[in-house]
């Protein structure tokens, strides 16, 4: 059984001619391209450390099979806004789960998506916490009513957004979550 005891954050962007390219350099921007990254679902492991993202990346090798929570989007309309964000939220009993969101918008600014993906996060585990809420209430209020309850401790976000290139040129964006052994 492989439960990751350490998780980080990163982040990228790329811009290229050849759209697969833009990928490769959005993820050189966020120093895993050499990994060979597995796409998982969105749970934060109970009791996982957050690591700082420079800690986390000396720990990889080139080659290994990485296991992440990955938003991507990509476009090659010239001035299109894009966006790629995490939300994270994790409980205060640190033997349960959190989770992570993955969340990958156009038009949206670094601080909405960042909101956003946060508020998926947050509302996956309040669900899942029993926590009453009114959906309708705007993220700010959920978000008091979420850490009042002593029941989720901490929620944040890493996004990343960019313009298309005027020229057309195709522009990657990358938020990921590494989860390591």
């Amino acid at each position: 059984m492989y439960v990751p005891t350490k998780i980080f954050f990163t982040k990228g962007v790329g811009k290229h001619r050849d759209y697969l390219q833009s990928f490769e350099l959005a993820l050189r921007d966020a120093k895993i391209e050499k990994c060979n990254l597995v796409t998982v679902s969105s749970i934060y492991p109970a009791g996982c450390k957050r690591l700082p993202t420079d800690e986390g990346i000396r720990q990889l090798q080139p080659g290994q099979i990485t296991f992440c929570v990955m938003a991507r989007n990509s476009t090659n309309e010239p001035n299109r806004l894009i966006a790629s964000s995490i939300g994270v939220a994790t409980p205060a009993d640190s033997t349960q789960y959190g989770y992570l969101s993955e969340h990958h918008p156009f038009g949206e600014t670094d601080e909405k998506a960042g909101e956003y993906a946060e508020d998926l996060a947050a509302t996956m585990l309040a669900t899942t916490l029993g926590l009453e809420f009114d959906p309708d209430q705007a993220w700010d209020e959920r978000e008091k009513t979420y850490k009042m309850s002593g029941k989720i401790v901490k929620t944040y976000n890493i996004t990343q957004s960019a313009e298309g290139d005027k020229n057309g040129l195709w522009a990657t964006v990358i938020s990921c979550a590494i989860l390591l052994p």
